[in-house]
């Protein structure tokens, strides 16, 4: 899931070692997986590989000394400590991990690595004796007791020409394990999602059709959000020309109320969360022109039929390991429908839109909801970025699982 590491900070400390080389094809890894990396080189790992390179991969300055000579310069081990989502060392030599077991501070990375607050990984690299060492044993135990994660040396030729454990694990490998890692910690892992997003389209003749004025940015913004927390998302939507950024979203593309029934019904018995967002339309006309409808009349009527009400469907079908979250957009008497809605179609909580409220509605990159339980417990929220609305959301998905 590269996903997981789109727009992180990662801050990279590369130690003296033959195995620095690695350290390019790492940064090169982390930076088309999408994160932001910053690179901090002890002095030794300066002679293995320049900073120049390192630099010209990272697209940041390479920071090696508390000062910079040229300009006097701070660089600030405390604000570089904060920007960290994740401090990376790799390689990470018998030397520095017993200065970070020590408490030792005698360069810009071990001053980092004792200010960093963020979670600390990392890689050590380093000949075979040196890695049996009893001392370099006791100084992973502590690292480790710290809380930090120790990415294994593997086994295989080393530098010395000895064969065994010590190999800086391959920058693949790295990535890997950081991935899976941050997969572990989200509040959704191993959930599945079913999200509907847009609006449908309710065929008249060929070129004409019945529909909405729904974007599809709200469910959208839902899936991406679950997904950021780790579930594996399916999401269903209406014609739209919006797209996901998340490669982990399984989309189902639909264009009829029909259609949206069957794909809701093919993936709802597997799925532990449903947000049901799309604008689904209440009627389709009874008998579709085959061909363009032409204008002979001044006066034309279309006989409409219900369309087959999907919420209410998976309501019925609802298991007790299920959530199910319906919207309600309404323009008069909002609380009140919501809340028969809520009821009727057998909900664990109801995203409550009102036309009447600015920053609401269609065609909008704002919303302004309100949720309310199955208690009928009603909490309003500010006009906020549909992004930060879908977070609401889903941290109320959270909190209801």
């Amino acid at each position: 899931m590269v996903d997981m590491l789109k727009d992180k900070n990662i801050l990279l400390g590369v130690c003296g070692s033959i195995a620095s080389y690695k350290s390019a094809e790492l940064i090169r890894l982390l930076v088309k997986a999408g994160a932001n990396v910053k690179v901090v080189m002890t002095k030794d790992a300066t002679a293995f590989i320049t900073p120049l390179t390192l630099s010209t991969l990272s697209k940041h300055p390479i920071l090696t000394e508390y000062y910079q000579n040229a300009t006097g310069e701070w660089n600030n081990h405390v604000e570089l400590g904060l920007w960290a989502d994740l401090l990376l060392i790799a390689p990470a030599t018998a030397n520095s991990m017993a200065k970070f077991s020590n408490g030792l501070c005698d360069n810009l990375l071990s001053a980092v690595y004792l200010s960093a607050k963020c979670p600390v990984y990392l890689a050590p690299a380093m000949d075979l004796d040196m890695w049996k060492h009893p001392s370099t044993q006791q100084n992973i135990d502590r690292l480790k007791g710290f809380g930090n994660q120790i990415i294994k040396p593997k086994y295989g030729e080393l530098a010395s020409g000895l064969v065994g454990e010590g190999r800086l694990a391959e920058p693949q490998e790295i990535v890997d394990h950081l991935i899976h890692d941050l997969k572990k910690k989200l509040p959704l892992k191993n959930k599945k999602a079913l999200v509907t997003a847009g609006p449908t389209y309710e065929a008249i003749d060929p070129v004409r059709f019945i529909g909405n004025h729904s974007s599809g940015k709200m469910g959208f913004a839902i899936a991406e959000e679950l997904a950021n927390l780790g579930a594996d998302v399916t999401l269903i939507s209406g014609p739209t020309a919006l797209h996901t950024s998340n490669s982990q979203i399984k989309r189902v593309n639909i264009t009829t109320a029909a259609e949206l029934l069957s794909a809701c019904l093919d993936h709802f018995k597997t799925c532990d969360i449903c947000v049901m967002s799309a604008a689904v339309a209440d009627y389709t006309p009874m008998e579709v022109a085959t061909q363009k409808i032409k204008k002979n009349t001044d006066e034309f009527e279309i006989q409409l039929k219900k369309t087959t009400d999907v919420l209410y469907t998976l309501g019925q079908q609802k298991s007790k390991h299920q959530l199910l979250v319906g919207f309600a957009l309404e323009t008069h008497d909002e609380v009140v429908h919501a809340k028969q809605k809520l009821q009727k179609k057998n909900l664990d909580f109801i995203v409550l839109n009102s036309m009447n409220d600015a920053g609401a509605g269609f065609q909008k990159d704002t919303n302004k909801v309100s949720i309310i339980n199955k208690d009928l417990v009603k909490t309003d929220f500010e006009v906020k970025a549909k992004t930060a609305v879908a977070k609401d959301i889903c941290q109320q998905i959270i909190a209801s699982l």
